[in-house]
């Protein structure tokens, strides 16, 4: 009598719980992602040898323009949970005696660099787009009597003490604003900062000045 020969079914792979943890993932990361919105001002920066990059996340930037103007930004976290931005912004406002809505602090946590007094930042957030914001950038206050970007960096470090400081140069920008930035950052206890060059940065110390 003949033997009964099975029928073999090539191995298949069931690729479906695959596909289910990519959707996840996905969306994961679309969730707890933060978005960088545009630049509120494009410099010329100088040119170094250096192949050491400033961190992307936990920084404070501050940028002189060829104009002169100091613009300040601060990133929002490693994600959005973290809400590094609205505590800052928060603080600012008490200490100026100014109220925010939640759906200002919030698009704010969204928004980039600016170069304005506290009196003028409610207008900049409910501005209806960025070339608005962009008009309404007249400076920010440095002098003795109102020195707002010292206590935007200050705040700023109160809140995440490891923040670490970008300082980025238009190549024409004068350096008697420059230093008076980087006086401010010592003012604050920040002696030590990235300047940032052509994609590329070289760590500053005060010491070395």
């Amino acid at each position: 009598m003949g033997k009964i020969k099975m029928h073999k079914s090539p191995p298949r792979i069931d690729m479906t719980p695959m596909v289910d943890l990519f959707f996840l993932l996905l969306i994961f990361f679309i969730l707890t992602a933060t978005f960088r919105a545009q630049e509120a001002v494009q410099v010329d920066t100088p040119s170094s040898i250096s192949n050491t990059t400033s961190p992307d996340q936990h920084v404070i930037t501050i940028t002189v323009s060829k104009e002169n103007m100091v613009f300040f930004n601060v990133d929002n976290g490693s994600d959005s949970s973290e809400h590094l931005r609205a505590n800052i912004l928060k603080a600012m406002a008490f200490q100026y005696q100014m109220k925010f809505t939640p759906q200002e602090i919030k698009k704010f946590e969204g928004l980039n660099s600016f170069s304005l007094p506290m009196d003028k930042m409610k207008a900049w957030i409910n501005a209806k787009d960025s070339e608005e914001r962009d008009a309404m950038h007249t400076g920010m206050p440095m002098d003795s009597t109102d020195n707002q970007l010292m206590y935007w960096i200050r705040h700023a470090r109160n809140y995440y003490p490891e923040f670490e400081v970008a300082l980025k140069g238009d190549r024409d920008a004068d350096y008697v604003k420059i230093k008076k930035v980087i006086d401010i950052l010592q003012d604050n206890k920040v002696n030590k900062f990235n300047l940032t060059t052509n994609l590329e940065s070289v760590d500053i110390s005060l010491e070395n000045l």
